[in-house]
This record gives C-alpha cells, structure tokens and sequence, in this order.
C-alpha cells in the first residue's frame, strides 16, 4: 500500500489539500512554475532538485501584547502535534489576488486564518510585512517516516496586533493559547512540552523577540532582505 493512500485512509480532509497549487520561487523569490502541495512537500522532491516553494508565515498578538499560538492538529501531514505561530500556509498559484509579491501573501493569509483559526476581522492594512527568511525542516509526519515529508519554503513573515474573536477548526488547530513576551525562552526551552515547528524556532531565536519589543513600531523594522537559515541535504552533493 502506498504511502498516499495510507493518508487517503487516515485523514481525507488534509490529503484533499494536497492538491492545492503552490509556487515555485528561485532564491530570490521569482516565480518559475507551481506545483501541488504534495510535490512541494515530498522530501524526495526537496532533496533530489532543491524545490523551495513560496509560504506565509502571521504572527498575531492582542492589544495585552501577547502572541496567539497554535497547536497543529495530529491530522496535519506535516508537523502534526506541534505548537507554533497563529497561521502557517501558502499562497496559491490558482488564485490571481495571492500571486503577487507580498500582497499575495497577505490575502493568502486573511483566506487561512479564517479556514484555520475562524478569524473574519483582519483586513489587508492590518497586516504588517516585516521579512522573509528561507529554510528547510524534516517532517515524520502523520503516516510516514522522517523521510518523507519536509518543507524548504520562502516564508513571508507578517505580523498583525489586534484583538479578535476565533473559533479553531479542530482539523486544522488542536489548542491555542497566547503567551506572553517572558513565557517565550522557558516555552522553547521545554522541548519536551512545548514541541514547536522549525520556521517558528527560527524566526523566534532571531527576529521575533526585537520586534515584540518594538510592537508599536513595526514599518521601522521591516527589511526586503531574504534571510537563509538552512537548507536541504541535495542528493547529489551526498554524493561526494
């Protein structure tokens, strides 16, 4: 039986999102095709030609200036069971208003908060675009080995502070919690009860915490800039 059918079986829904579009981007996040979610995320595919796909990444914190986190549900294929940042996806390449640049990554974002988080009242000018960051992470995932699922994204990092009524769709999101600027280093330190994604590891050992200090005045830090933090074990260089 094959790896995608095991998913068929054990989580419909997820593996129905496997036929998404994502794009396709060069290192300096140029459009140079699309491909489905599942492609995009097969380790085999990230290995072997370096695939890196366009991805979204929203911080959300409420007016106490604490940040809403999620737990992502056991049904996730990638990265299931761990917490992270509000909202993680992708623009889709089906959808004209999510091609473009970082608006594109601002609309995706405002279509999946809602499908995951039940969030309705962020708007376009709610969102802040602070960074990207490239990265890759390996995924056991829900039906498979540390093999077969990974990410190496181009990650648009958004940042949105508003106070907002959410109801998880359990599919997506098995808790949240906000935490607050002092609980983050003990919460990444406790591995053991507090699991987090890589991209959210990353971005809250490097970035994170400089802008939480500075929340009220994000345009200030924002950069164009794309930082590269890790990258995938090509198969041919694994070679030599």
């Amino acid at each position: 039986m094959t790896q995608i059918r095991r998913l068929t079986q054990l989580c419909p829904i997820q593996t129905a999102l496997l036929k998404e579009k994502v794009m396709l981007v060069d290192r300096s996040d140029n459009i140079i095709g699309a491909a489905s979610k599942e492609d995009a995320h097969l380790m085999s595919n990230i290995t072997k030609t370096g695939m890196l796909h366009r991805a979204f990444s929203l911080f959300l914190f409420n007016s106490k200036n604490e940040l809403l986190m999620q737990r992502r549900s056991p049904q996730k294929i990638t990265f299931p069971n761990l917490y992270t940042n509000t909202c993680c996806s992708h623009p889709l390449s089906t959808i004209p208003g999510e091609r473009d640049f970082t608006s594109g990554a601002k609309n995706a974002a405002i279509r999946r908060v809602k499908d995951e988080m039940g969030i309705t009242d962020i708007s376009y000018d709610d969102i802040h675009f602070m960074t990207r960051i490239i990265y890759f992470g390996a995924s056991g995932g829900t039906c498979g080995s540390d093999t077969t699922w990974g990410e190496h994204e181009l990650d648009h990092v958004l940042i949105v502070k508003k106070d907002v009524e959410f109801v998880p769709n359990p599919n997506e999101v098995s808790e949240t919690r906000y935490i607050s600027r002092g609980e983050l280093e003990g919460l990444l330190e406790d591995e053991e009860e507090f699991p987090v994604t890589p991209w959210f590891r990353i971005i809250a050992r490097s970035m994170l915490t400089g802008w939480w200090d500075n929340i009220d005045r994000l345009q200030e830090l924002s950069d164009d800039k794309i930082h590269e933090f890790s990258f995938p074990p090509l198969e041919e260089e694994s070679k030599h």
